[in-house]
């Protein structure tokens, strides 16, 4: 695909404005389907008050909306930055075919967004991270894996 710098371009843009008029974080994100923007994002954490709107979770989540689809194959995302790990996860779920970022990761902590510090904590066993996870024993009488696994009108992803 020869319009790749045309897409990342658009990300940027999406990104610059952002940081220009305050919306958000200085990042952007477009998704592209046969050639064609299908939806885009910017960093909306401040505006919504919700840490997971991320330019590519927005961007994802408009994308899926525009294909009635909780996935997106053939679909190619552009960002303005490396993925942190929450939409790098997303990323991985929605499958698209290719992803195409900018900044990288120790640019974004250089600008104050320490999403390196995450990845860091993926290696770190549970208990001992910085915010501490603990697993809990109970036994429900339903097991939603037990469930999941029984049902049979279950949609698999």
């Amino acid at each position: 695909m020869t319009d790749h710098p045309k897409f990342m371009e658009q990300a940027i843009a999406l990104a610059c404005r952002n940081a220009k008029e305050g919306a958000g974080g200085p990042f952007g994100a477009v998704i592209v389907k046969d050639g064609k923007i299908i939806a885009e994002g910017a960093n909306l954490v401040t505006q919504k008050k919700d840490p997971t709107a991320h330019a590519e979770i927005e961007a994802i989540r408009e994308a899926c909306q525009q294909l009635n689809s909780y996935q997106l194959q053939d679909c190619i995302i552009y960002t303005s930055c490396e993925p942190c790990p929450m939409c790098l996860g997303a990323i991985y779920w929605a499958r698209p075919a290719a992803v195409y970022y900018w900044n990288t990761r120790e640019q974004a902590a250089s600008a104050g967004f320490d999403d390196d510090f995450i990845y860091s904590q993926l290696n770190v066993p549970p208990e001992d991270r910085s915010i501490p996870f603990r697993q809990m024993a109970c036994s429900p009488a339903n097991h939603p894996f037990e469930l999941w696994k029984a049902s049979t009108i279950k949609i698999e992803y």
